[in-house]
């Protein structure tokens, strides 16, 4: 009888027990959510900053392991020449393009909304074109004329369309300024890779264990392809096209500049603004400059052919659509920084999904992709 007693006495006593400790996990787990919504809250201004400044420094790592090795293994003046770089490559350009893009849009959305903006009437040379040349003659200016009334029909989705474009526009020098804080950011990341990327393996080693690790690499890689060979090859082809457009005195140059850059960010390359470019050329220009800017804008349309599979690791598996929407969501998310981020953020976020639901695919980039988030330095300095 006493047995059952004493039994039952220590079911209670472990019940209890048991209680008490959940309610302590309880009490901790609220706690530690607490100061993690509070950290988030704190950060919530400058995650893009952070965010972009991460991502330029997985991308930019092996250009500045070797560079660092070159002069001695001085990591600080490799990551000061590397900031100083970008700065002069990237933020000059993308200021005078975004500037004069927003001179080049405000006049148009000025005369939208007053009703003033007409097409031009067809170039008579036109008609000479063979098959199609009257049709399309007659067509364009059954379009221009047509126009003003079109406008008047929709004014008032067009106004607030106009709205939020003018509301970017007004942006634009905050999202330079944000862009070069990410850059000078990036060369202190790069200066401590090693500890960071040590840091980064541990902690998903302690979420997931080794698959944890696994994703860590494949995140790492996927951020290089997307940067490198998606970002990188558009914003240099862009350059090219901007001072190709530049020489030639192209009307409204800088629009068209960020018009290529969106659709070589989208995988769809510039002949769709090279091309029509092309054609008003031979109509517009002499021969001799016409043939010149054609000799340019060629190569400038196939060159990311040949540059992709030279800056990226293995071939992107990120199908266009996701880019896609990354840019286009970036873009009105967060501004001209959103450009950027959008598509590096939801092609990792698709890979690790795709690997997630098929770890396969982790296997492989394990075995491809030995560097976990920066470099191979990290196995090391775990």
């Amino acid at each position: 009888m006493e047995q059952t007693v004493d039994t039952t006495t220590q079911s209670t006593g472990a019940g209890q027990i048991s209680i008490e400790a959940r309610v302590s996990d309880l009490v901790r787990l609220g706690i530690i959510g607490l100061f993690a919504y509070w950290t988030m809250t704190l950060i919530a201004p400058f995650a893009l900053i952070i965010s972009w400044a991460a991502i330029l420094a997985v991308a930019l790592f092996p250009m500045f392991a070797t560079f660092s090795r070159l002069i001695g293994n001085r990591p600080v003046i490799a990551a000061i020449v590397i900031v100083a770089g970008c700065l002069v490559l990237i933020i000059a350009p993308l200021a005078l393009v975004a500037v004069n893009f927003a001179d080049t849009v405000e006049p148009l959305i000025g005369r939208l909304r007053t009703g003033e903006f007409t097409l031009p009437a067809a170039p008579d040379a036109i008609r000479d074109w063979p098959v199609i040349g009257e049709r399309l003659h007659d067509i364009w200016n059954r379009l221009a004329g047509d126009l003003a009334s079109t406008i008047i029909k929709f004014q008032a989705p067009i106004l607030e369309v106009m709205g939020a474009v003018v509301t970017k526009l007004a942006s634009i020098g905050g999202d330079v300024l944000r862009f070069v804080v990410s850059i000078m950011l990036s060369g202190l990341f790069l200066t401590q890779s090693t500890r960071l990327a040590a840091a980064i393996q541990v902690l998903a080693s302690r979420v997931a264990g080794d698959k944890g690790v696994g994703f860590a690499r494949l995140a790492g890689t996927t951020v290089r392809n997307v940067s490198r060979g998606v970002i990188g090859v558009a914003f240099l082809q862009a350059l090219l096209c901007g001072l190709c457009f530049a020489v030639f005195d192209v009307p409204a140059r800088g629009a068209l500049t960020f018009v290529v850059f969106l659709l070589c960010v989208m995988q769809l390359g510039p002949a769709l603004v090279l091309l029509p470019l092309v054609v008003w050329a031979w109509f517009s220009w002499p021969f001799a400059s016409a043939f010149a800017f054609t000799c340019l804008a060629v190569p400038i349309s196939i060159v990311d052919n040949i540059l992709k599979p030279i800056m990226m690791a293995r071939g992107l598996s990120t199908p266009m659509p996701v880019i896609l929407i990354g840019v286009i969501g970036g873009t009105l998310s967060h501004g001209l920084l959103g450009l950027f981020l959008g598509p590096v953020v939801l092609s990792v976020f698709f890979e690790l999904l795709r690997a997630w639901a098929w770890p396969p695919a982790i296997v492989e980039g394990s075995e491809h992709d030995r560097p976990p988030a920066f470099s191979s330095e990290t196995k090391r300095a775990g």
